[in-house]
């Protein structure tokens, strides 16, 4: 298939890479010219707009927010029709029902299909796929989702993946910020944080996130950016925003949200996810 794939960030590009690689013809679109320098290190071919890629059957969306993705709708819904677009981002049910609609009112096919795992299992094409939609329009586009991961059906509707990847984010946003709270203990309990880190991982205290989060906790500032503490400020504000809307209660995630803006307020947005940690003193 051609393939558009727009967002080749730190999980993009290797979800891209990936789809190439699975013998699909591959552009993809950003407006970073870090990312695209990047992505011709890779032998990549991209562009800096929708436009400027050729036409394609499939389309994968993989921005940042909701905000971006009603913009990028905003520039491409007089050019989708007859396109089968792939939403990958995590933005909410909200966001993929309306874009969604409006793609749909346009013309193309829409699939909802955000994504878990991480840059680790993006390289590694071991993604979970979220996917939702009519059961045929995610039959057409299984190709290219499988060259990144595993696809799990979860639902008719567009909303439906979204609904799971909240549930999903609930989780790694407390699971990310319970980490950071534990090997802080550990180092406020005069122990070596690197040791408790590798006797606790693989027992019952383990998870999927002190193992690949604490490592780089236990660095500085500079560490390798794979997911920024923005994206988890974006991420809980869509948990605590969908928590809201149904009446959910959910003080943990409250409490991690708070961190999260909190390690943005002082200046670590841009940084990885895991300089969360540098809000315990």
């Amino acid at each position: 298939m051609n393939v558009t794939f727009i967002g080749i960030g730190a999980i993009g590009l290797p979800m891209a890479l990936r789809i190439r690689d699975a013998g699909h013809i591959v552009t993809g679109v950003d407006l970073s010219p870090n990312a695209l320098a990047a992505a011709e290190q890779q032998d990549l071919p991209a562009a800096d707009s929708f436009t400027g890629a050729p036409r394609a059957d499939v389309v994968v969306a993989m921005v940042a927010t909701p905000g971006q993705l009603a913009s990028l709708v905003d520039s491409v819904e007089g050019t989708v029709k007859g396109q089968r677009w792939i939403v990958m981002s995590t933005v909410g049910p909200d966001s993929i029902r309306e874009q969604g609609d409006r793609l749909r009112k346009a013309g193309a096919v829409v699939v909802d299909a955000p994504v878990t795992g991480g840059v680790a299992r993006a390289k590694t094409g071991q993604l979970v796929i979220f996917a939702s939609g009519a059961g045929a329009e995610i039959e057409a586009v299984r190709p290219v989702l499988e060259a990144m991961g595993v696809v799990r059906i979860v639902g008719q509707n567009l909303g439906d993946g979204q609904a799971i990847k909240v549930v999903n984010q609930h989780l790694c946003s407390v699971h990310i910020v319970a980490a950071a709270e534990a090997l802080n203990l550990a180092r406020s309990l005069g122990l070596d944080p690197a040791n408790v880190l590798e006797l606790v991982e693989k027992g019952a205290a383990g998870s999927w996130m002190l193992s690949d989060r604490g490592p780089r906790m236990l660095k500085g500032t500079d560490v390798e950016v794979t997911s920024s503490i923005n994206i988890f400020v974006k991420d809980s504000d869509l948990v605590a925003s969908a928590a809201a809307s149904c009446g959910a209660d959910v003080p943990l995630l409250t409490l991690a949200n708070a961190r999260y803006h909190e390690a943005a307020n002082a200046g670590l947005g841009l940084r990885d996810d895991s300089r969360v940690i540098e809000t315990w003193k």
